[in-house]
């Protein structure tokens, strides 16, 4: 019915949002398929081609069978796995606690606490204190440096604060008459109810830590204990097949299939992370507009 009111203006207008909503698309999801088709290409037909990629080029399974052959593949990520599955976890347990404490009216310099956050927002120790108070408590060369100096991030817990400070306050009124504890009313009563927040926040965390290379070369000196991003780094800036071949020393032909190889384990890397974005993506407006919505 409101098609049918729509003037021929309004129709332009759509056509045109939605072209270039089109075109944005694909600009966004091409680099993606081109990749993908790449890994799927032979070598040589693939350093010979130019220009944009449509379908595989004499299609072969050769590079990813050479790239899970390189032994640092697995230990990658297994690494990965666990710095996801324990980083998003304490991120998230330390986040709701901190989350729920500020947003308490009858906390104690409530106010100071909150700007002491914020200013860690846009003020930090840098680069290299952080890396000397890493270094002093023992974490060089330990796996858990790349989690508990990044165990809270600073906007995420404003997010959730904000969504916490906008629950009716008839919610734990209610359940205070029933005698239940501030660990019940976080747990039983809050929680429950902002749940797409946290869907959001989680899939921040688990992002963010599932792409982090930087602070492993920083902090990690065994290979064995490289997460899968840092080992994807190596592949794609080696230029030579040195590198990967010190690390596994079975691996055979890297020198041929080198560039297939940098492809196949982009998508190898890349296509974990990308399956879960449709479990949560319904989560994502819903959940970051209700920790935005007061200040």
């Amino acid at each position: 019915m409101m098609e049918n009111n729509m003037t021929k203006s309004d129709r332009a207008i759509n056509f045109i949002i939605g072209f270039v909503l089109l075109i944005l698309a694909i600009i966004c999801v091409y680099p993606m398929i081109y990749v993908i088709f790449a890994s799927f290409s032979s070598p040589l037909p693939l350093t010979q081609h130019t220009g944009l990629l449509f379908h595989p080029l004499e299609p072969t399974i050769k590079g990813y069978e050479v790239a899970l052959r390189y032994n640092n593949i697995w230990s990658g990520y297994r690494n990965t796995v666990f710095v996801v599955a324990c980083g998003t976890a304490i991120n998230m347990f330390v986040t709701i606690l901190a989350a729920y404490t500020l947003s308490r009216k009858e906390l104690y310099l409530r106010k100071a606490l909150n700007l002491f956050c914020l200013f860690t927002m846009f003020f930090s120790g840098g680069l290299i204190p952080t890396f000397l108070v890493v270094k002093n408590i023992g974490l060089i060369d330990n796996i858990f440096a790349l989690i508990l100096p990044v165990a809270v991030n600073t906007w995420n817990l404003i997010i959730l604060r904000t969504a916490m400070k906008g629950l009716p306050k008839s919610l734990e009124e209610s359940a205070r008459i029933d005698g239940a504890s501030d660990i019940s009313v976080l747990f039983f009563i809050i929680i429950p109810v902002i749940k797409a927040t946290l869907a959001v926040l989680t899939l921040y965390y688990l992002v963010s830590h599932w792409n982090s290379w930087f602070n492993a070369m920083l902090y990690l000196k065994d290979r064995e204990k490289f997460p899968l991003q840092l080992i994807l780094r190596e592949i794609l800036i080696s230029n030579t097949s040195n590198a990967a071949s010190s690390a596994s020393a079975s691996m055979e032909g890297i020198d041929r299939y080198k560039t297939l190889v940098k492809y196949c384990t982009t998508v190898i890397a890349t296509l974990p992370i990308l399956f879960i974005y449709p479990f949560l993506q319904k989560y994502f407006v819903k959940g970051v507009l209700i920790g935005s919505v007061k200040g």
